[in-house]
């Protein structure tokens, strides 16, 4: 009942200003809707006769000098604007032009304007100042976040999602996929402004299987507006796929093959008039990798020291599939519908043998025995989801919009287990069992979100939203009975645990510009979160729920010579997500074992935060000075037991503060060389008390990225790159950091509608090794693992039909309201 009202409260305001009119930007004639006409043309260089893409349109009343409508010209140059017959004057600019003013006139008996191809005339001396010569930059700067045009990097071609995230700045992508912004893991990943309850729980495997050839930009946002939702307390990453409205039949191909991966993808999009459609699919696939492992435990017990150590090799796979469908319809200018749906899956397996030695001199155990893991890992899913969105004639920028979303997710996560004694010392080493757990999520989503624009200098936005997840993990775990030759349930490591949880929130969020040069958005949201669990086996059920008002403001100013400083404060939450909450125990190794952790409370985070961007010639600058404090930090935390066991879980630790700058640069010389890179550099300074233990650590942290690609002549690119991560640290050790170097060309080929390459990754190092070292109270852990990670591929893609583009669309559901666990060791959800 109170979630009810308190919904009701939050749309209520959302029904009162969808419904005004008047002076609130509706129609203020209160007669009949005037008919409406459309405008079409080419805006093209006056003396080159190349199209001017992104161009800016301004449709403006010559009465009222008031703006009708507006928009930006394609990568063809062609536009289309939709208004009320009437007479108007048509301003184009662009940057490196001079403005142009078109004077349109449309009668009830020609509503639809055709100006054909319109030149504009080229600007020499503003070229030679500004960095954007005719083309989108690689990285622009907004007021709330860093866009990394991917599409326009050509040293993409043939990598994956990990990639291009590795390229973009501020990011980083380790070893096994785990995504780090500014230093941090508690972020938010969402594909086309959604989340997925596979991107939640294994982002790895999403960010391997979608292909970078798909990926139209990435958006970096440090400090998210209220409209966002709380989730990801060091912000959020946006990857946006190319899908737009189009007209006419096109197709592509793009396959990669190599001695790492391979992958392959298609897709075919169609529209006509108000409506469209398009499919796309894709498989990716990698050999069998073998790498090999190290462990040494040593811990202090009674003064003596008892020790574990362990020496092995794996062979690995990955493999995985996805499909996708969008289907939209416009039933006039102002109203439309639009719904995607998606299917994934994917198969990943690890198997091993580890020569292991235990000495306790406490009990007088020697054991010396070897280990036998086969490990499997499936996970399916589907998502879908439909808009509905109503704009407001006259009222250029006034939406209003409603969405559903349901998504859905099942996993299975098996491991065989067979060890055998190798000195005869011990009979109960034997072992041959089983450790199952089968998982499924399911998600329903409602949202309504409501833009209202009050002239020129302020913007309102406001909106509710509705989560509720429910999730059932089955986990098994059997023993042979050497006896009777069967596996039998062992009571132990076997139940099911149900989640649920649901999130209630709502926000207000301004926009307001002071003149030209100043600018703000400033708001708050309010999210109300209740969660159960129980168990059918134990007596251990839980229900519990808090609320959380999350304030935003960014301060923006606009300084002469294309400079901007920006000013900004927000608080975010980390919600444990469903990973870290999964009591499943991970029993392959019966020394070394891992468990989430459903006691767990949600971390909150502050964050301030001074940016400066400028354009210095053909160069971008970018600077970041921050500072981030957190509470009740969730970290992954180990403890050795009197068994010689190391359990390591999720726990809250304490507080960590964090002072850090980033920097970056871009930079094109002789036309044809482009540079860029960027440094992240940051403090890690945590302290809690853990166990009635007090514990700190400290650290200065580093990572950094740098690329460069030289196009020539004939259509040729040569590019070469490479991406640091220092160690990442814990508050009982750290993981070693991690680099990678790669070069690679490309030839466009078949009038640009084809493209082959050549990629090669770490050319000069065959494996590579990765060292992590934690300490605890009495115990100190040290592993080293080295996998093969040197690859060349070749790359070959094709694009078939002709359509005009004419804008994108994208749900308003964000689903970023949960962590991923950190790692990519799925623990069932």
């Amino acid at each position: 009942m109170k979630r009810t009202i308190l919904l009701i409260l939050l749309i209520s305001p959302i029904i009162v200003f969808g419904q005004q009119r008047g002076n609130w930007g509706g129609n203020r004639g209160g007669g009949q809707q005037k008919v409406q006409g459309k405008i079409t043309g080419t805006i093209t260089d006056e003396t080159t006769g190349a199209a001017v893409e992104f161009a800016t349109l301004v449709l403006k009343d010559p009465k009222t000098k008031k703006d009708v409508t507006g928009g930006i010209s394609d990568e063809s140059g062609e536009f289309k604007l939709y208004a009320p017959i009437g007479t108007y004057e048509l301003q184009i600019f662009f940057i490196g032009y001079d403005q142009l003013n078109v004077p349109i006139k449309m009668t009830p008996q020609s509503p639809d304007v055709n100006l054909g191809k319109v030149k504009m005339k080229s600007n020499s001396t503003e070229l030679e100042e500004v960095v954007i010569e005719g083309e989108k930059e690689l990285v622009e700067s907004k007021i709330d976040k860093l866009v990394y045009n991917a599409e326009r990097d050509v040293a993409n071609a043939g990598g994956n999602a990990a990639d291009v995230l590795r390229r973009a700045p501020l990011l980083s992508v380790d070893l096994d996929g785990n995504v780090s912004l500014r230093g941090s893991q508690n972020i938010q990943i969402l594909i086309n402004g959604k989340p997925s309850s596979m991107m939640a729980s294994s982002p790895a495997d999403i960010l391997s299987v979608l292909p970078a050839d798909e990926i139209k930009s990435v958006e970096v946002i440090t400090t998210p507006s209220a409209k966002y939702d709380g989730e990801g307390s060091a912000g959020i990453i946006n990857i946006i796929t190319k899908k737009k409205k189009l007209e006419g039949i096109s197709g592509n191909i793009n396959t990669s093959v190599g001695t790492r991966q391979n992958n392959l993808r298609m897709g075919l999009n169609t529209g006509k008039g108000r409506f469209g459609f398009n499919m796309n699919g894709g498989s990716y696939f990698s050999w069998p990798r073998e790498g090999t492992s190290d462990f040494e435990r040593l811990d202090q017990v009674e003064g003596q020291t008892r020790s574990f150590t362990e020496n092995g090799a794996s062979d690995s796979y990955r493999l995985g599939f996805y499909g996708s469908g969008g289907a939209f319809y416009d039933f006039n200018a102002y109203r439309s519908i639009n719904s995607t749906f998606r299917i994934r899956g994917f198969n990943s397996g690890n198997d091993g043998s580890y020569v292991t030695r235990y000495n306790d001199p406490i009990n007088s155990v020697d054991q010396n025995y070897i280990r036998y893991t086969d490990n499997t890992r499936l996970n399916s899913g589907f998502e879908w989801n439909i808009d509905y969105t109503n704009k407001f004639a006259g009222s250029p920028g006034r939406e209003f919009t409603v969405s559903y979303k349901l998504d859905g997710n099942v996993s299975n996560n098996e491991s065989l287990i067979q060890q055998e004694d190798l000195i005869g010392s011990d009979i109960e080493l034997f072992r041959d069992e089983i450790n199952d757990n089968e998982s499924d999520n399911r998600e329903n989503t409602f949202q309504i979100d409501y833009t209202h624009p009050f002239g020129k200098l302020v913007t309102i936005e406001t909106g509710a939203k509705m989560v509720l997840r429910s999730v059932i993990s089955d986990y098994q775990f059997d023993t042979l009975d050497q006896a009777n030759n069967v596996y039998v349930s062992d009571a132990r490591g076997t139940d099911v645990f149900t989640y649920n949880q649901d999130v209630t929130a709502g926000y207000f969020s301004s926009n307001w510009k002071f003149g030209e040069n100043y600018g703000l958005v400033a708001g708050v949201r309010y999210e109300r979160t209740d969660f159960d669990g129980s168990f059918d086996e134990i007596s251990n059920d839980f229900a519990d729920g808090y609320e959380n008002f999350l304030p935003s403001i960014i301060f923006s100013r606009k300084l002469p010579k294309f400079r901007t400083l920006k000013l900004s404060y927000t608080r975010r939450i980390q919600r444990p997500g469903l990973r870290y909450l999964n009591p499943y125990t991970q029993l392959d190794n019966n020394r070394n074992v891992s468990l989430g952790n459903p006691e767990i409370l949600p971390e909150l985070t502050d964050q301030f935060e001074i940016n400066y961007n400028t354009f210095i010639k053909k160069s971008v600058v970018n600077l970041s000075v921050y500072y981030r404090n957190t509470t009740d930090v969730i970290e992954n935390f180990l403890d050795v037991n009197d068994e010689g066991v190391s359990v390591t879980t999720f726990r809250n630790i304490g507080k960590r503060n964090s002072v850090g700058s980033n920097l970056f640069l871009s930079t094109k010389l002789f036309k044809i060389w482009t540079i860029r890179g960027g440094l992240n550099v940051f403090t890690y300074d945590a302290s809690g008390v853990v166990d009635g233990v007090a514990l700190s650590n400290n650290a200065v942290l580093f990572s950094g990225n740098l690329n460069t690609n030289i196009t020539f002549k004939n259509d040729w690119v040569v590019d070469a790159g490479g991406f640091f991560q220092g160690r990442r640290q814990t508050l009982q050790g750290y993981n070693q950091a991690f680099r990678i170097f790669y070069m690679g060309m490309r030839k466009q080929i078949w009038d640009k509608k084809g493209s082959i390459g050549l990629r090669i990754v770490e050319p000069f190092v065959v494996n590579k090794k990765f060292r992590s070292e934690l300490e605890g109270e009495n115990y100190t852990q040290t592993s080293v693992r080295a996998i093969p990670f040197q690859s060349f591929g070749i790359n070959f893609s094709y694009r078939f039909g002709k359509f005009k583009s004419s804008g994108q669309r994208r749900s308003k559901i964000k689903n970023d309201d949960q962590g991923s666990g950190g790692d990519d060791r799925s623990q069932g959800f």
